[in-house]
């Protein structure tokens, strides 16, 4: 019965993820994180009624841990999009996601089935080419290791969400969304990034004697804040989808069902961005959501 409710969470997060990973383009990881965490927000909290619960303190806590885990691995994340190649951060994050839950599985006593056992290979295989496809180039090789550490932290996030008690409702993703609000905006304070439009030069055309003359002045450069709050909000959407999802079934297979998102990536950043990719990153991308796809069936 998870399935059904992990697929739109997947698809949630694609959206958001994109939408997040263009606006850290134009702007800095930590406003971005901060807008889209407090849209997210603001999202949460009619949820939270329309979804009633008992806010325990296990479910505070374990939110709170879930949360640390996902915020650090979004601003990752962020850095990573923002700085290497889309189609290749988005499998790879996904399939370390993914990894962690199916790991804490087995260390819990569940024994994996040889589709998992490939997906694994298949996985690792995918990580290699990733890395050594882009040696040559500083930032997207860069991209590739934020990506991979994101991926670490989304599934602690899995992990810590998945230990939430069933009756705790929405509790768990309110407390952890107003720490994460709360941690990020110090952040923001301390490095004093500034929350509104910077300036950029602009050439306009000035009329003189004779001729018009090329004059630069100063404008003010948007941020791109509804590409902040639209990854806000399907953020949030995505993250209560898969709570019911993990609460409806197997943590494992939600976590790994979720971790599909990266087609959504892929697709946004091919058709929107008309991103091109080398023969090797696009063999590494296509094996990772293979690894995923494997994953889910197993």
């Amino acid at each position: 019965m998870s399935v059904p409710v992990a697929l739109p969470a997947a698809l949630s997060y694609g959206v958001a993820d994109f939408a997040g990973g263009l606006a850290a383009r134009r702007a800095p990881v930590l406003v971005v994180t901060l807008v889209a965490q407090a849209a997210g927000l603001l999202t949460l909290l009619p949820a939270a009624w329309l979804l009633p619960g008992h806010p325990s303190a296990a479910a505070i806590g374990m939110g709170v841990l879930a949360a640390i885990g996902g915020t650090s691995g979004l601003l990752l994340y962020l850095r990573a999009l923002a700085v290497g190649p889309m189609g290749v951060v988005a499998p790879l994050s996904s399939v370390v996601g993914a990894g962690l839950p199916l790991a804490v599985g087995v260390l819990t006593g569940e024994r994996l089935g040889p589709l998992t056992v490939v997906a694994i290979v298949v996985a690792l295989v995918a990580i290699l080419m990733a890395t050594a496809g882009t040696r040559r180039d500083a930032a997207a090789t860069t991209g590739i290791l934020l990506g991979l550490a994101a991926g670490v932290g989304f599934g602690l996030f899995f992990v810590g969400l998945g230990s939430t008690p069933d009756d705790s409702g929405l509790w768990p993703l309110l407390a952890g969304r107003v720490v994460s609000v709360m941690v990020v905006g110090a952040l923001v304070l301390r490095h004093r990034l500034p929350l509104r439009p910077g300036v950029r030069p602009v050439v306009r055309l000035r009329q003189t004697v004779g001729a018009a003359r090329p004059v630069t002045e100063q404008a003010p450069a948007p941020l791109p804040a509804r590409w902040m709050i639209v990854s806000g909000v399907f953020d949030s959407a995505a993250n209560v989808l898969f709570l019911l999802s993990a609460r409806l079934g197997d943590l494992a297979v939600s976590a790994v069902v979720v971790s599909l998102y990266p087609v959504v990536v892929v697709l946004l950043a091919r058709v929107v961005l008309r991103e091109r990719l080398t023969v090797m990153q696009l063999v590494s991308a296509a094996l990772a959501l293979g690894a995923s796809v494997l994953l889910a069936v197993a």
